[in-house]
């Protein structure tokens, strides 16, 4: 711990001078650097780290070597689905209903609140069984793929599906 330490006289054995004794303080330091590793240790093991999030998604499971066609897919009603682009370079585009018709031109849209979660609350208040169909581009970032997963769940949409783009779309969202 710490002591105090005193240094040996060097005075002549013949003269007896009464001088107060000049103590030198030196304070060991090493205990306090042993506690305060011990208290580093503690904090890291007993912290708790955090967990990755993820989210579920059901997929369909079909059987091995069968095919499925378009023919075979549930029809939407058109009234009913609303259509997410996600494509290049941070760029969103939605529609509903059928495309190429003269009310549903795509519409360019942004990630934010006021984008296209706006939307889709709108929309999903005013339309009974909404159905999001979301279509990534082969050009689509990963991340906004799933910022559009994570807006379906903070809108509580329930029924939403991954589809794969169309060339009808592809040509749409190429002339905007």
């Amino acid at each position: 711990m710490a002591e105090m330490a005193a240094p040996e006289s060097k005075g002549k054995k013949g003269k007896k001078k009464h001088r107060s004794k000049k103590m030198s303080t030196r304070v060991d330091l090493t205990p306090m650097v042993d506690l305060s590793f011990l208290l580093v240790m503690f904090f890291m093991l007993t912290t708790t780290f955090s967990k990755p999030q993820t989210m579920e998604i059901n997929m369909p499971v079909k059987p091995k070597g069968e095919v499925v066609e378009e023919k075979d897919q549930p029809a939407v009603k058109a009234s009913k689905a609303l259509t997410i682009i996600v494509g290049a370079d941070n760029k969103l585009f939605w529609y509903m209903g059928i495309p190429n018709s003269e009310d549903n031109v795509p519409v360019l849209s942004s990630y934010s609140k006021d984008g296209i979660r706006k939307v889709i609350l709108e929309k999903n208040a005013t339309i009974k069984e909404m159905v999001v169909l979301i279509k990534p581009t082969d050009e689509a970032n990963y991340k906004n793929v799933v910022d559009i997963l994570d807006e379906m769940n903070i809108c509580n949409v329930k029924r939403y599906a991954l589809v794969d783009i169309a060339p009808l779309d592809l040509d749409l969202i190429k002339n905007l």
